[in-house]
């Protein structure tokens, strides 16, 4: 098949790669406002390049994937919608959620497929994690941890148009508490802080922030999200239910270091970044793309499964700021 890519930053880029390297796909069509970048494509996988998205959308491509600025996310997905092409798009929908939401209603009964990219769905730790809750090993859960740290901060033209800690970064868990229990979200209480680079507090971000989440079956789960962690790039999933417990991430490659007395674990190389955590759920996540575009499943992660995750983070945002719980239906237009 042929498949498009609209944006090669350092994203696009990535799946750029990996595309390169499915069976599935035969060709690429690349367009990115940066010639540099449409060049590095062109020579490094033997690439199409086309001058502009609507280009490329009119080029005869299969499926699209929109590793474009989040601006432009909700404009590319229309256009290919509109144009019936098969959809997989960064998350976010959109850089608000009301706007996620008028794309959701766009692109209802157009019959056309639209992937969101959370990857973590596709990590095999978080696929083990699930099935374990389907099948009943774990008993009722009561707990549930889920944790992101970032080695470093983003760049501060990065953290002025994320959006915040909570849109930008707490999402993936989120959604993956989300996917991974099977239940809704009814109420948060978030707090957060600054302990680092001056320039999040200018933009009115927290660097550092901590959330209780309450499901719908009154399981509890804590979500801790930090833009500093000198070791690593900490990603881990914790379910504690009344038969059994079980964790994602707990491997050589853990960037955390134990203290107790001969204690060897972890032996590994921590991770450095996002992208060597999750290459190989990347990996899967595209070739589930290319299974949608081929027609033989739909798509694993909806707008409607994003926009959830993001009504949890405007509720967060709006607790971080009253100091207060806050209950879903408070912020869901």
């Amino acid at each position: 098949m042929r498949i498009g890519i609209m944006g090669l930053g350092r994203i696009g880029a990535f799946h750029a790669e990996t595309l390169a390297g499915l069976d599935a796909v035969d060709s690429l069509v690349v367009t990115d406002p940066v010639a540099a970048a449409v060049a590095t494509a062109t020579e490094r996988f033997g690439a199409t390049a086309t001058d502009s998205p609507e280009a490329l959308l009119a080029g005869g491509v299969d499926g699209v994937v929109i590793a474009a600025a989040t601006d432009a996310h909700p404009h590319l997905i229309l256009a290919a919608v509109k144009a019936s092409i098969p959809v997989f798009c960064e998350k976010p929908v959109a850089r608000g959620v009301e706007e996620s939401v008028e794309v959701l209603r766009a692109v209802e009964g157009s019959g056309v497929e639209v992937q969101i990219g959370y990857n973590r769905r596709f990590d095999a730790g978080c696929v083990a994690a699930r099935r374990a809750v389907i099948n009943g090993e774990l008993g009722d859960l009561h707990t549930v941890r889920s944790t992101t740290l970032d080695p470093a901060p983003p760049p501060a033209a990065y953290v002025a148009v994320s959006g915040g800690l909570f849109r930008d970064c707490s999402v993936h868990d989120f959604d993956i508490v989300r996917w991974v229990t099977g239940r809704e979200v009814v109420e948060v209480y978030a707090t957060g802080g600054n302990r680092g680079v001056e320039y999040i507090r200018e933009a009115g971000d927290v660097d550092t922030a901590s959330t209780l989440l309450t499901l719908d079956d009154g399981t509890i789960a804590v979500i801790s999200n930090s833009r500093h962690n000198a070791r690593g790039h900490d990603v881990r999933l914790e379910l504690h239910g009344m038969k059994d417990s079980i964790a994602v991430g707990l491997e050589d490659k853990l960037p955390l270091r134990s203290v107790e007395p001969g204690v060897t674990f972890p032996a590994g190389t921590p991770h450095i970044f996002f992208m060597d955590r999750f290459a190989a759920a990347y990996r899967a996540e595209l070739t589930a793309f290319t299974e949608v575009v081929a027609g033989t499943r739909p798509s694993p992660c909806t707008v409607a499964d994003a926009i959830e995750a993001s009504w949890i983070a405007e509720a967060c945002t709006l607790s971080l700021h009253e100091h207060r719980p806050v209950r879903l239906d408070e912020v869901r237009t």
